[in-house]
């Protein structure tokens, strides 16, 4: 592919580069996948005000997310194999986003650890938590992210269960995949990612393996991760865990303005309204539909943010717009990840940031601060 200008074209560049079992992790949702499709289209039914004759000199997308000073209301979300869609891909995702001036956040279900993230970038990250049967691991977790200067702790809350993905289990996800006969055919059409995975030792998970008990090898870790998401996980475990980590705390997940009340009764910092990219509950709205209602009931308390279907710079403008004070991007990065790797996380980055740019401009902003339901067009967009 010559020349790249949407996410779009990392997305079809990353399933040529990627293999199969990875890309089709990243690029599913849960059972008949409609709510992954509704969290993209529903974006597309939302229109935009058009406004001319207005001066667009010195625009700015700056603004600021938990206090930390961002170049555009949009953060890396955590994504689980992140650095099986291209070798050292955390890594290499956190070196873009601190070039870039977007946070990067790094998942529990990572590749390379977080001590391996802090020792190859220089700007503090966030780290994401999922909170398992085992609350000394959990602890330790939390204790490590400390150690390594993580800024914020985004903690997950939609995954107690795990939401059926039809793809993953034909596929027999696993990391580093297994030596099957249909695997290693189709490892065979990717020797850019062959040769990336040879020169590096990290290859599975790195926050886990050698740091669980019991966890040493492929087969105790998937017996491990089977048994251990929590599904007695209480708003009791969040108060906990806030006081354990005891700096700025983020919940990820809620998709209800009664839950978003309880987040702020917990004292979390922010809240991520995420349907977890349509991988959890199938039939859930998408997320851009519930936002306006937790924007309604909690957004002059808590910073709220959204995740789940944001595909270009358009999407992050009508988020500010409805009332997100912040967006946060997983397959968009993971397609420019796997395409290009660093570069392309950067690339992504760019792409969503020029449309951004250029769409607020359309709409008669020259701030990301001034943008808010004034620019949509009347009628389309929820309420």
């Amino acid at each position: 592919m010559s020349v790249i200008t949407t996410i779009e074209d990392l997305r079809v560049l990353a399933q040529r580069r990627v293999p199969r079992m990875f890309y089709d992790y990243a690029d599913s949702g849960s059972w008949t996948e409609s709510t992954y499709r509704a969290n993209e289209s529903e974006f597309q039914k939302i229109k935009l005000r058009q406004r001319v004759a207005v001066n667009m000199q010195r625009r700015s997308t700056r603004t600021t997310m938990i206090g930390q000073e961002v170049a555009m209301p949009v953060a890396i979300a955590p994504t689980g194999f992140a650095g099986m869609q291209h070798a050292d891909g955390e890594i290499l995702a956190a070196r873009a986003a601190e070039a870039f001036g977007v946070p990067f956040c790094l998942s529990t279900m990572s590749i390379c650890s977080m001590e391996d993230v802090a020792a190859n970038s220089t700007a503090p990250f966030w780290f994401q938590l999922y909170v398992m049967r085992d609350r000394d691991f959990v602890t330790r977790l939390i204790e490590r992210a400390k150690a390594v200067h993580c800024s914020a702790l985004v903690l997950t809350l939609d995954l107690q269960v795990l939401g059926q993905r039809h793809k993953d289990l034909k596929n027999g996800l696993s990391a580093p995949p297994k030596p099957t006969l249909a695997n290693l055919i189709n490892l065979a059409t990717k020797p850019r990612w062959c040769l990336g995975m040879l020169g590096t030792p990290r290859r599975t998970f790195g926050n886990i393996v050698g740091h669980a008990k019991g966890v040493g090898d492929l087969s105790s870790l998937s017996s491990w991760t089977a048994e251990q998401f929590d599904p007695r996980l209480s708003w009791a475990d969040v108060e906990r865990i806030k006081k354990l980590w005891g700096g700025k705390l983020i919940l990820k997940g809620i998709m209800d303005a009664e839950d978003a009340r309880l987040a702020v009764s917990s004292g979390a910092d922010a809240l991520i309204v995420s349907n977890h990219g349509g991988r959890q509950l199938d039939g859930a709205p998408a997320s851009i539909e519930a936002l306006p209602g937790i924007v309604e009931a909690v957004g002059s308390q808590i910073e709220v943010w959204l995740d789940s279907g944001i595909r270009s710079g358009q999407d992050v403008l009508k988020s500010v717009a409805l009332g997100a004070q912040g967006t946060m991007i997983g397959r968009a990065f993971l397609y420019g990840l796997g395409a290009m790797g660093q570069a392309g996380v950067t690339k992504a980055l760019e792409i969503i940031h020029k449309e951004l740019d250029i769409t607020m401009a359309f709409c008669g902003c020259r701030s990301i601060g001034d943008v808010d339901r004034s620019i949509l067009f009347a009628g389309s967009f929820p309420r």
